[in-house]
């Protein structure tokens, strides 16, 4: 793809002008029908799953999967091309749909994607979602909560390569086979199972399958008391780290300073914010309060803490908050006492260092207690892309996106908005406008409800001099955030080297109908130059 621009056959699809053509010719295609073609045509040739096009396309509203079908019907019918065969979009019967990148489809059974990733050279796991037993919808958050506590336990082996949560759930409620998993997430094993919690009690069933083979090299069952479900975690990951590596001490596992809460009632109302945090930026404040009921039962709960910080930050950071004062000091406040109990826990010290940054913290000490984090788990996604958004605050783009893209190998299958906006942001400050665009546009196709990607989006238009896609996106801005030019105080922690800043300000200001401190383009190259003008204006 070149300048967010993908080519097949006589088509053209610009996904910074969403717009696709034949030839010279635009085709008419309506807006929900080129949403899904953009998801699908960057997938690069993987599956795209019925509810993840579901999801993007129509983000927050529920929707029949027949009206899914109609609109791929009618990209089907728009891709016709001379004697109406189907070439382009192909359906993977019990999936979803794949983009054929090329008029020939490849003869390999296209139930499998054509991309896959090198094995790691050392031991590598996958840790697929556990099935929901417990008769309840309701508790599908505790079967998550429990995979998330043993893929913590498995990635504290350094000699282990454990891939991130977010990679392992995008094969969530699907029949899939693991050979395929294996290829695509590079991994040598994959550990599956389930959870059924019935009253007080809770049984994990777990089996270790070689994903180069199949095989299975390992199965138990886990019963106890809800109390002991620490205990139970423990266990599953001891076991699978025996069959892996039997030369290391399943106790392995258990290094740690100890269990974050022993108060089951904080453990819960933790797993249902953490689920909250990362589905919609509009469940944010609720998941505070969720957080701030944990931290009530137990004050020394690290990870609810950090993560109650993190929530403040959000809510000042996208224009939410109903009160910036009183949350940035609540923010200041968790995250200290986050850190006063974080011990050895990377999850925590990176929440921490990334809301205090926000908040006007020194960006070099906390720079530092992520590399820290990241020395205690060098394979730890969310470290390298919190680590990706200091860099970009300190005025380093090129580094930032060094350490999303580590982020993003270690995460392949993440939900990749927030790793998307950091790319985008930082090919924005760097003057690669058009590498902005296609990942903005990305990030505000994952989630519609941020304003930061949209912001950066609105700045990059009107810096290319494409004022009037700059207002529409302003239009859309405003539908979600009362802040469209952040508060002085806001752009000075977000983005810390004066020049960024004043040129992201600039845009903004551009974009609302204020033209002081324009730039404009400088050649065909997409480079861009100070206007001789007038200068930027001050922040």
């Amino acid at each position: 793809m070149a300048d967010g621009e993908i080519r097949f056959g006589r088509f053209r699809l610009d996904l910074a002008r969403r717009e696709l053509r034949r030839g010279n010719e635009p085709v008419q295609l309506g807006g929900r029908a080129l949403d899904i073609l953009c998801v699908l045509a960057t997938a690069e040739g993987a599956v795209v799953t019925k509810d993840e096009l579901m999801a993007r396309v129509w983000a927050g509203v529920v929707v029949e999967e027949n009206n899914l079908q109609v609109h791929i019907s009618a990209l089907r019918k728009a891709l016709y091309e001379d004697g109406g065969r189907e070439r382009w979009i192909v359906t993977v019967p019990g999936r979803g749909y794949r983009f054929l990148g090329s008029p020939d489809p490849p003869a390999a059974d296209k139930s499998t994607p054509d991309q896959s990733l090198p094995v790691a050279d050392e031991p590598s796991l996958a840790v697929l979602p556990f099935h929901n037993l417990s008769g309840d919808p309701e508790q599908e958050y505790f079967a998550d909560g429990m995979v998330e506590e043993i893929i913590t336990a498995l990635a504290r082996m350094r000699w282990l390569f454990v891939t991130a949560r977010n990679s392992s759930f995008t094969y969530k409620d699907q029949n899939v086979d693991v050979k395929r998993v294996g290829r695509e997430l590079g991994v040598r094993y994959v550990l599956e199972g389930s959870v059924r919690k019935s009253g007080n009690r809770v049984r994990i069933t777990a089996q270790l399958i070689d994903a180069s083979t199949g095989a299975h090299m390992w199965a138990d069952r886990f019963d106890g008391p809800l109390e002991d479900v620490f205990e139970l975690q423990d266990r599953v990951a001891s076991s699978v780290a025996g069959v892996i590596e039997p030369a290391l001490l399943a106790a392995e596992t258990a290094r740690s300073t100890g269990r974050p809460t022993t108060d089951l009632t904080a453990y819960d109302l933790y797993l249902r914010a953490y689920a909250m945090i990362w589905s919609s930026a509009r469940q944010i404040p609720e998941a505070l309060d969720l957080l701030e009921q944990a931290i009530a039962r137990d004050p020394r709960y690290g990870p609810a803490l950090a993560y109650a910080a993190l929530c403040c930050h959000r809510l000042c950071l996208e224009g939410s908050s109903t009160d910036p004062e009183g949350d940035s000091g609540k923010g200041v406040s968790f995250a200290r006492q986050a850190l006063q109990v974080a011990g050895d826990d990377p999850h925590t010290i990176v929440n921490a260092a990334l809301a205090l940054s926000y908040f006007g913290e020194d960006i070099g000490a906390m720079m530092a207690l992520v590399d820290r984090a990241l020395s205690l788990n060098p394979n730890f996604a969310r470290g390298w892309q919190v680590s990706a958004s200091l860099r970009l605050t300190a005025g380093q783009p090129d580094l930032a996106i060094e350490h999303v893209e580590r982020a993003l190998r270690l995460s392949p299958g993440a939900r990749v908005g927030t790793s998307l906006t950091v790319l985008g942001a930082a090919h924005f400050l760097a003057r690669r406008f058009d590498e902005a665009v296609s990942k903005l546009l990305l990030a505000i196709q994952e989630d519609p409800n941020l304003p930061i990607p949209h912001r950066y989006l609105a700045a990059c238009y009107a810096h290319m001099g494409r004022l009037a896609e700059a207002r529409e996106i302003l239009t859309r801005l405003r539908a979600i955030s009362s802040a469209v030019i952040p508060a002085a105080s806001h752009s000075q922690n977000f983005l810390r080297n004066r020049e960024h800043r004043e040129f992201y300000l600039s845009g903004l200001r551009l974009a609302a109908g204020d033209r002081r401190g324009g730039y404009r383009r400088s050649g065909a190259t997409g480079s861009r130059r100070r206007s001789g003008r007038r200068g930027a204006p001050p922040s």
